[in-house]
């Protein structure tokens, strides 16, 4: 039998706003071993945790508060209570976790490390093999989960060689919540020290809006010319906006 206080039975199914919101102020060692987080993802896999339990595991410990002690879980529990759901805890900056009470530098850290692998894991895993661009989507796959949820604009270039393979990428700059700043020469200067045959650029919109503004077609039209005269063509420029992204070229700003 598990302590009282330990966790029910149905612990290990999926976290939903139904769920009871129960206290686990029984430190998790003092759990009995089948309810334990780390036991759990050993024995039969992470799939079995739930969305708590796996932000206890990352959390690593629970923390003591004005009201007792609070384990790993219930901190866990709070965080997706406060914030709605686990992507939208992974979009939490540090300085917003911290506010939650249990939540220091340390585990806020953690966290924010925690999520940032798994973006990069995800768009890592698309340019492994030097990934050919064939079409939008394929950049968008590749480039997406490190922009989607940033909070300012971020502009990139994407290097591709003489068969359209990614040879390289650069950041041309970061700006505020609604704008950067791009020149022509930030964008061609490193493309020609990667010997690029060709570019693709590509930026945020924080806003999740992903129609382009007027100067992203103003700018996306500078670039395409000062291409032509450097000899490196721009092939597109795609705005990634949350999951959805949109192709300047397949919208005929660029010819």
């Amino acid at each position: 039998m598990a302590p009282s206080g330990s966790p029910p039975d149905d612990a290990s199914s999926t976290d939903t706003s139904e769920e009871p919101a129960l206290l686990y102020h029984v430190p998790i060692h003092e759990w009995d071993e089948s309810d334990q987080p780390r036991e759990k993802l050993l024995k039969h896999g992470p799939t079995v945790l739930s969305d708590a339990e796996v932000l206890a595991l990352l959390l690593g410990s629970g923390t003591r508060t004005n009201d007792g002690p609070v384990s790993a879980v219930e901190l866990g529990r709070s965080l997706l209570q406060t914030y709605g759901s686990l992507h939208a805890v992974s979009q939490r900056k540090p300085k917003e976790l911290k506010r939650m009470q249990g939540i220091g530098p340390a585990k806020a850290a953690k966290l924010t490390a925690a999520f940032e692998a798994g973006r990069r894991v995800e768009s890592q895993r698309q340019q492994d093999e030097r990934m050919q661009v064939t079409c939008p989507d394929d950049v968008a796959d590749a480039y997406g989960p490190l922009l989607r949820d940033l909070d300012k604009e971020v502009f990139k270039v994407v290097h591709l060689n003489t068969a359209n393979v990614i040879v390289g990428d650069y950041t041309v700059s970061e700006g505020g919540l609604s704008s950067s700043v791009v020149e022509p020469r930030g964008v061609f200067e490193q493309a020609i020290l990667d010997d690029a045959a060709a570019v693709i650029c590509l930026h945020n919109h924080p806003s999740g809006n992903p129609e382009p503004s007027r100067e992203d077609i103003r700018i996306t039209r500078q670039l395409v010319d000062a291409g032509e005269t450097m000899g490196i063509p721009v092939h597109d420029h795609l705005i990634i906006a949350g999951t959805d992204h949109t192709s300047l070229a397949e919208r005929g700003v660029i010819d």
